[in-house]
Order: structure tokens, then C-alpha cells, then sequence
């Protein structure tokens, strides 16, 4: 029976489907929305064919981390130690703490923002946050976890919704999608940020440990890439959904508005939907943002400290088996929630942290390379044909990036 069929291919994927999944909607978090929204505030339609073409490399980037992960049943960080030594592997892991604690703050700051738009103080939403999430995360094993994660983040399917009642003009999209002006330098600067938006230092340490902490193995790797594409166009679409809102409302005029708090987001992405309704679908695709960001921005810091300290490090642990696993991701939550108390300027923040992360692709993008060409098996290893595609996408992507992020630092 095709019924049957079906059942039977299905099953076994989503036995293995999560990972890929999960980081994909962690991808699309507080800070990444906020830029995403700034972008078609200020250009219209100009940034959206990035979104587009981001969705192939994202894959490229992540299917490694699946195949490192799969293949060697070691962390990204502990592979590193391994095979550069000791000094390099904490290089790695000081970029990836400080890629996390960015991220923190602005997944806190959304948190936050959010609240303010139903009248709840900072503290009192960044304080249940903190505590739900460290429940979820030391009462749970990785499969609960992932459970929890996944069905957070799917509330940011709400932007799909708000983007089609905005009624974006095709016209417009085309002729924006076309007009790429690539000698203004702010311009620039949000290029970089949507790259350093989509493609995160976390994501490739988070994905590798997640795949080990889970138990796949090589058997599950076609399951794993499929997890990983439909992860990279879910979460593209998400992007492209917030850029065509904001465009399609606050960026007509030729696109050139600012948006300046969370409010002022909510505002330019639910005009159409009336203020409660608005307010409300806003409310739910950034808390799903934030939140499952949250999660696997903390996880993934504790898993990285661990894999080059050797501490035991796997959601699989009783909190007294694994005890610095646990503390220090208690302790990255409640450093980003003290930051968050600082009051700074979430949107300039976000678009910030954004443009960091593009900064540190080189360091990132060089050691997932050159790793996939010596760490996997000989049949598995990244050579051939293939190899040069890899080479030339990551390096223009990662040159890219770190030159937007440059140019618009420089000032016009």
C-alpha cells in the first residue's frame, strides 16, 4: 500500500530529523528577524535575492558540520584539538563564546522587547525566561529538549503569514531584487549582516554536537542532509518573509525608513492585521525566535567549553554526572541576562552582533575546510571537484562578509 510505503520512509527520517531542524530555527532568531526587518526598512526589496541566494551555501556550510559529526562522533572543538592542537582549539572556542554571548543578548533583548509591548517589566521577562529554560534544559534529555525547541520555534512560522496579508507589490520585489547598489556603504554594512545573520559560528559547533549527543551515525546521513536542506529553506523563507513585511509597509517610500525598537518592528510588520492580531502574531514568531536561539546558543557554549576542557558535556547526563556541563550553561543565561538589564539599543545591537558574525567567518569557515579534508574517512573527505565549489563559496561568502562589515564600519 503507498500509505505503508510512506510510513515506512517516513518514520525513520523523523527518528533522525531534529538537528538540523532546530538549529535552522535557531538561525532565524531575535537578532536575525531585527535585521532581516532593517533591511527591507531601509532598501525595500534590494536585500531579498541575498536571502535567496544564502539558501544553498547555508546547506553547504551545515552538511559538513553533519558529516564531521556523523563520521568522527567528535564535537567541532574537540576535532580541532585534535588535529591542530590545544591553542587553536580555545581560538576557536574564544570566537564561539563570544558569537554566543552576542547572541544572547539580543535573544534576551527580543524577549524583553516583546514583553514591553504587553506592558511587563525587563526583569520579570528575562527572569521567567531564564527559568523556564533552565528547567526544560536540566529536568530534559536531548530528545526532550529537541521536542521543546522545535515546537518554539515553529511559531516563527507566523512572519510566512504576516508576509502574504502585506500584499508586496511582484513589480517591486523584481526591480528590487535587481537593483544591487554595491558602492553605497551602508548598503554594504547590511549585506554583512545578513550573511553574519544566516550563517553563525554556533550553528556549526551547536549541529556537529547535536548529532553526536543524539546517538546518528553514518547510516543517517541521507536522512540528516534532508533535515539540514529543509531546515535551510524553512529558515530562509522566515528571513524573506520579515524583509518583504517590512518592505512591503515601512520601506514603500523607496526604502529608506529606520526602525528603532521592537516596537517600531511590530508596527512596520502587522499593519494589516489590526492592532491586537498584529501584536499578537509578532509577539508569537519572536518569541519563537528568541527562544529556541536561546536554548541552543547556551547548549552550544557548554558543549564547546567542554569539548576543549573535557569536562563530561551530553543533555543525556544527570546534572550530578556532568556538572560543569550544566553550571556553565546556568551561567551563560544569567551573564546574558545581566547585560541585558544594561538597557542598550537593541536594534543597532542585533545588526551589530550580525556583522561580528560575518567578521569571524574566515576563522570559523577555514577550520570547518580544512577539517572536512583531513578529519573524515577517505570516502567521506571533502576532495575532487566538489572541494574547489566548497573552497570558492565559502571564501567569496566569507570575503563578503568581512568586506560590508569593513566598508560600513569605515563610516560613508
Amino acid at each position: 500500500m503507498p500509505s505503508a510505503s510512506l510510513k515506512s520512509r517516513l518514520l525513520p527520517f523523523l527518528a533522525v530529523a531534529g538537528p538540523g531542524l532546530v538549529v535552522m530555527l535557531a538561525d532565524t532568531d531575535a537578532g536575525s528577524v531585527i535585521t532581516a526587518a532593517q533591511s527591507g526598512a531601509r532598501w525595500g526589496y534590494k536585500l531579498l535575492a541575498l536571502q535567496l541566494i544564502l539558501i544553498p551555501i547555508l546547506y553547504v556550510v551545515q552538511e559538513l558540520t553533519v558529516r564531521l559529526g556523523l563520521f568522527t562522533a567528535r564535537g567541532h572543538g574537540e576535532l580541532i584539538r585534535e588535529h591542530f592542537g590545544a591553542r587553536w582549539a580555545w581560538l576557536s572556542v574564544a570566537t564561539l563564546l563570544v558569537s554566543c554571548l552576542g547572541a544572547l543578548i539580543t535573544e534576551l533583548s527580543g524577549i524583553a522587547g516583546v514583553g514591553a509591548l504587553y506592558g511587563i517589566p525587563l526583569p520579570v521577562s528575562v527572569g521567567i525566561t531564564l527559568a523556564f529554560l533552565m528547567v526544560v534544559v536540566i529536568t530534559g534529555s536531548y530528545r526532550s529538549v529537541e521536542r521543546v525547541a522545535v515546537a518554539i520555534g515553529l511559531f516563527e512560522l507566523a512572519f510566512l503569514y504576516v508576509a502574504v496579508v502585506a500584499r508586496p507589490d511582484p513589480i517591486e520585489m523584481l526591480r528590487g531584487m535587481a537593483s544591487v547598489p554595491l558602492g553605497d556603504r551602508s548598503y554594504l554594512y547590511l549585506v554583512a549582516a545578513n550573511i553574519g545573520a544566516v550563517i553563525m559560528p554556533w550553528m556549526v559547533f551547536y549541529q556537529q554536537s547535536a548529532v553526536v549527543d543524539k546517538g546518528l551515525k553514518p547510516i543517517n546521513l541521507k536522512a540528516a542532509r534532508v533535515d539540514t536542506a529543509l531546515g535551510a529553506v524553512v529558515t530562509q523563507a522566515i528571513m524573506a518573509a520579515v524583509l518583504i513585511s517590512a518592505a512591503a509597509t515601512f520601506g514603500r517610500a523607496g526604502g529608506q525608513g529606520a526602525l528603532d525598537t521592537v516596537q517600531d518592528i511590530a508596527r512596520a510588520l502587522t499593519p494589516y492585521l489590526g492592532e491586537v492580531n498584529g501584536r499578537l502574531l509578532f509577539a508569537l514568531g519572536m518569541l519563537g525566535a528568541a527562544l529556541v536561539a536561546t536554548i541552543v546558543v547556551a547548549l552550544t557554549a557548554a558543549w564547546g567549553l567542554g569539548e576543549v576542557m573535557g569536562y563530561k558535556r551530553s543533555l543525556e547526563h544527570h546534572p550530578r554526572e556532568a556538572p560543569w556541563f550544566y553550571l556553565v550553561f546556568t551561567v551563560v543565561l544569567v551573564a546574558g541576562g545581566i547585560l541585558v538589564s544594561s538597557g542598550i539599543n537593541l536594534v543597532e545591537l542585533s545588526v551589530g552582533v550580525e556583522v561580528m558574525n560575518a567578521l569571524l567567518l574566515p576563522i570559523v569557515l577555514g577550520f570547518l575546510y580544512t577539517l572536512s579534508r583531513r578529519a573524515l574517512p577517505e570516502a567521506m573527505r571533502l576532495k575532487g571537484p566538489y572541494a574547489v565549489v566548497v573552497a570558492v563559496t565559502i571564501t567569496l561568502t566569507a570575503g563578503l562578509g568581512v568586506y560590508g562589515g569593513i566598508s560600513g564600519l569605515l563610516g560613508p
